[in-house]
């Protein structure tokens, strides 16, 4: 499984309807300010010049950004966007363009902070239900870690596995549906490491399989402590990363 949120690249832009790509252009624009919180979006016979596209798709992609929470109309005013507290965070589109906006440190921590609230309980429920197919899955996800030869991409894409196969295992859909929030904290913190090994990383494959030696005992309290701690590790990382950056 290829991370959605790694692979920045647009090589599949050519094979989007017109419709992603209203709706992906005006969210970029949104996330990154060039439509401020509270302004009007430009009129209809603007956008329809700007994207060389139909009313009827126009009018589809202003309902998809409204259905994110990011846009409201109004009559005889237009189209306004909205204050960030009514968007959709769990949208993986809305995450991916925080990040295409550039990488903030309000906002990784923000993700931590949901992480934190979430996995660690995941954990803990897995411990409780997980099968021997689960829990041989994630020693072996865990234990891909430890390969000397990872880059920082596939070591998030490694951990990322690891992550949602917990989600998968405690049975409980609300957790599998974190899964983009999951990905997107990943991902910022090994986008802020060039070098994995070179930053704390090197005992990520131990970390991770103390989390499957709870599950495996079904202890739910250890299992969690375990999670928890790597989640404050990598949230760790982060503050380390941002605070080098303000160095140089």
């Amino acid at each position: 499984m290829r991370s959605r949120l790694l692979d920045t690249r647009k090589a599949e832009g050519k094979s989007r309807t017109s419709h992603a790509q209203v709706v992906d252009d005006l969210g970029k624009a949104i996330v990154s300010g060039a439509f401020p919180i509270g302004s009007i979006l430009p009129g209809d016979s603007e956008l329809l010049q700007r994207f060389k596209v139909s009313r009827t798709i126009l009018r589809e992609s202003m309902k998809t950004l409204a259905a994110k929470g990011m846009v409201v109309p109004r009559a005889r005013v237009g189209t306004r966007v909205t204050e960030k507290i009514y968007w959709n965070m769990f949208d993986n589109e809305v995450l991916n363009w925080h990040f295409e906006s550039g990488i903030d440190k309000e906002f990784l921590l923000h993700l931590y902070d949901i992480r934190i609230a979430f996995e660690p309980f995941a954990a803990g429920l897995v411990a409780d239900r997980a099968s021997r197919e689960d829990i041989d899955l994630l020693r072996g996800l865990a234990s891909a870690m430890a390969d000397p030869n990872h880059t920082s991409d596939s070591l998030a894409i490694a951990d990322l596995h690891f992550h949602l196969a917990i989600t998968e295992a405690s049975q409980n859909p609300f957790m599998r549906s974190l899964g983009g929030l999951i990905e997107a904290a990943l991902v910022g913190m090994f986008r802020m490491s060039a070098r994995p090994s070179a930053n704390g990383f090197s005992n990520i494959a131990d970390t991770h399989m103390a989390i499957v030696d709870a599950i495996a005992a079904h202890d739910s309290l250890a299992a969690r402590k375990a999670m928890e701690f790597v989640i404050v590790d990598g949230r760790q990382h982060v503050l380390e990363a941002f605070a080098a950056l303000a160095d140089t």
